[in-house]
């Protein structure tokens, strides 16, 4: 048996000569006889002690190996049992070539070592000796074998595995105590043909923009968060895009949102703090630099510009075609996308490409990605799914009817770097079979030459995109792909024996389907146009809240919310909040009851305007509930009121009885709809007729009267007074004996008091 554990590390073939051996020898012993039947060491491998090492692989190069080089693999062992292991190895193994795409699959989903499935270790001398493993501990290693001793024969895909095998107090033999696989591309000459790989590259974000603008001449606008600036900085999500795909021969697909937000931020931004207060954009330098950088990233590259803000293609389709004017967006949403692209960045940009969420496809996503006047539609391979008649997988571009081609992306390919890629062992290992996979289809039987899309998730984080890059350098060699941009995939000539029939709509995946925008959420959207229609006909520049909430409409539409349901309905409800506020700041000013004595008087109603531009095209009318009593001669009349100021209309009113009236004053636009609330004041009229008059002047005139009477009796009275002192005052200074005249005094001499 010391002998059996010896040849643990020999060819398969050998083990079996050595047992059939055993068999003869031990064939007559009964009690040794029981043990030709117990499991190999290897099968018993299979069971729980396969698990008991995890087997980590964290770099291989170099990734796709030609002859003369060494191939080098690196990683670490950990002992996840409860004993000490030892007297222990780590070898490589390596597997024929697998036969197809189907293979490669299986063998990636395979877990334990399998005893008669997984090949044998290559030569001894190459595996890394390890004495003791203790429990809980981990250990590196590093495998170095030239490729001429792996016995690589014909171009392929070759299954590695790399095993720890040792022995443990419980299993004092050595076995298989845990195994990693990962796959060997094998192609050191250039194909004779080869297939044309199309990446697409991803420049997409989340919603960071709200509609709010500040009342200066630029409108500085104002973020949700500063979190676009974490994503900006160097080592974030979308600077490592940027600086990773300048070198690589990829097709930008840009979200001209994320442009235009960039954009605003380098001229001056503002954000709202999470106390609800306005605050000033820290980071304009970070985005000044980033924006320089996609520049010049981007020059000589072909730039695919989706409609502006992403818009939900297949939400619109099934849940928005029926509110009355959404898929009405699509159009200025392709416009803006073309201009966006070319006054940030300086470069032509595409629009003609439409890109539903995972490619997932049906007629009437069809139909509204198409609307907006693209022709191609990025779908994938797992929607727009092969029958198997062909035995290989064809060109990407089927032209599926009305001048729209499909161009579908690989499923397998598109999703080979959506897992977490934070570890080197899972970036390496989705590398090496990426790089199968695309060998495999190379290799696969046809006589045309093949183009292939790549279309990976929408907004891949930093380590993904690493990963992805890492993938796409690897196959720059050209030895079984060549790269080709968008366009190019989509006006290859179509295998004429693909599958060109759009899945039905009971196909369209309901995970999908339930991460979809409601119905209410469009219904929404549309009430917010309703008001924004009606507040621009009053402005005089209407640009200056067309634009902020045009765009916030887009964003409302966004695929970013998917998955995010209850932000996107705070950010439905902040723009339509928003844009009430604004509408309110127009407003009939509240006016406190007054009362009309006589037949007719003005009644003065004011209107507030407290925007910064002026507004036109009003009209104020005043409405009397009781037109019998209080009637207006001239009921409406147009405003215009200067940015910041109040004005003050006139109205006449005729009263014909007395008594309170209610009178309703309301805005209109000149077109008839009405603007903003309607104020409700009482006008207290009182009747005053002829007899009234005639007695109230009658009492007027005695009062003159009565006056004059007054002011002539005070008068004569005063005249006695003085002619009484007048003639004492000579009777005291004539003398005695002097004759007294009789003579009345003359006019002159009387003096008014």
């Amino acid at each position: 048996m010391a002998e059996a554990a010896d040849i643990q590390g020999a060819p398969a073939p050998a083990r079996r000569r050595w047992l059939r051996r055993a068999v003869v020898l031990l064939a007559g012993t009964p009690v040794l006889a029981a043990l030709v039947y117990s499991p190999a060491p290897e099968a018993q491998a299979a069971d729980a002690a396969a698990s008991t090492v995890d087997v980590q692989l964290d770099g291989l190069t170099p990734t796709a190996p030609v002859k003369g080089d060494t191939l080098t693999i690196s990683g670490t062992v950990v002992n996840n049992g409860r004993e000490k292991i030892t007297d222990a190895h780590v070898g490589l193994r390596v597997g024929p070539a697998l036969g197809d795409r189907s293979s490669i699959d299986e063998a990636a989903e395979r877990g334990g070592f399998r005893a008669g499935t997984d090949p044998a270790e290559i030569g001894s001398e190459f595996a890394v000796k390890i004495d003791s493993l203790p429990s809980k501990v981990s250990q590196p290693f590093t495998l170095k074998v030239p490729v001429n001793k792996l016995e690589l024969d014909k171009d392929g895909v070759y299954q590695l595995g790399v095993s720890l095998s040792g022995e443990t107090e419980s299993r004092p033999s050595e076995q298989v105590l845990g195994i990693k696989r990962t796959f060997l591309p094998w192609q050191p000459e250039a194909a004779a043909k080869r297939s044309q790989l199309t990446y697409v590259w991803p420049l997409i974000s989340s919603t960071h923009l709200t509609a709010e603008t500040g009342s200066d001449e630029l409108q500085t606008p104002v973020f949700l968060d500063d979190s676009l600036a974490d994503e900006l900085r160097p080592g974030g999500r979308l600077e490592q895009m940027v600086s990773l795909g300048k070198e690589l021969p990829i097709t930008w697909v840009v979200d001209p949102d994320l442009l235009y937000t960039v954009d605003a931020m380098t001229k001056g931004y503002r954000v709202r703090a999470p106390d609800g207060r306005i605050v000033p954009g820290k980071n304009k330098a970070i985005a000044e630099q980033w924006l320089s950088s996609l520049e010049s990233a981007v020059q000589g590259k072909k730039v695919v510009a989706l409609p502006f803000a992403d818009p939900d293609i297949a939400s619109l389709a099934h849940r928005g075609k029926d509110v009355s004017g959404t898929l009405g967006q699509l159009r200025p949403a392709t416009d803006k996308a073309k201009q966006a692209v070319e006054t940030v960045l300086h470069v032509p940009a595409t629009t003609d490409f439409s890109w539903p969420v995972d490619g997932a496809i049906d007629p009437s996503i069809v139909n509204v990605a198409t609307s907006a006047g693209a022709h191609n539609v990025l779908t994938r391979s797992d929607s727009l799914q092969e029958t198997g008649a062909l035995g290989y997988t064809p060109s990407a571009a089927r032209p599926i009817g009305a001048g729209t081609t499909a161009v579908v992306a690989d499923a397998d390919l598109s999703t080979a770097f959506q897992g977490n890629m934070l570890g080197a062992g899972d970036s390496t290992l989705a590398v090496q079979q990426f790089l199968a996979q695309t060998l495999a289809l190379n290799l696969q039987k046809t006589d045309n030459q093949r183009s292939f899309v790549v279309a990976p998730q929408r907004t891949p984080s930093a380590s993904q995109a690493q990963t992805m890059a890492a993938a796409v350098r690897a196959l720059q060699s050209g030895r079984w792909t060549q790269p080709a941009d968008l366009e190019a995939a989509a006006a290859a000539t179509p295998d004429p024996r693909a599958a060109t029939q759009v899945p039905g709509a009971g196909q369209y995946p309901e995970a999908l389907s339930k991460q979809e925008l409601p119905v209410s959420a469009f219904e929404k959207i549309r009430t917010t146009e309703t008001t924004l229609d009606h507040f621009k006909v009053i402005l005089t520049a209407p640009d200056r809240v067309e634009i902020p909430f045009g765009n916030a409409t887009n964003r409302e539409m966004s695929t970013s919310w998917r998955g995010n349901p209850d932000a996107a309905r705070d950010y439905r409800d902040q723009v339509q909040q928003y844009l009430e506020g604004l509408t309110e700041k127009v407003k009939v000013i509240p006016k406190s009851d007054a009362t009309l004595s006589g037949h007719s008087a003005t009644i003065p109603v004011s209107v507030q305007n407290s925007l910064v531009q002026d507004t036109h095209n009003l009209v104020l009318r005043v409405k009397s509930a009781n037109p019998t009593r209080l009637m207006f001669g001239d009921s409406e009349q147009e405003v215009a009121v200067q940015g910041g100021h109040s004005q003050t209309v006139k109205f006449t009113a005729n009263a014909t009885a007395s008594g309170p009236v209610e009178v309703t004053a309301q805005l209109y636009t000149t077109d008839g709809v009405p603007y903003g609330k309607a104020r409700k004041f009482t006008v207290e009229a009182t009747e005053v007729t002829p007899t009234v008059m005639l007695v109230i002047a009658g009492g007027v005139l005695l009062l003159v009267l009565a006056g004059i009477k007054m002011y002539a009796s005070r008068k004569r009275v005063a005249a006695r007074s003085a002619a009484e002192e007048e003639n004492t005052q000579q009777s005291d200074e004539s003398p005695d004996t002097g004759p007294q005249s009789a003579d009345p005094s003359g006019t002159g001499e009387t003096v008014d008091r």
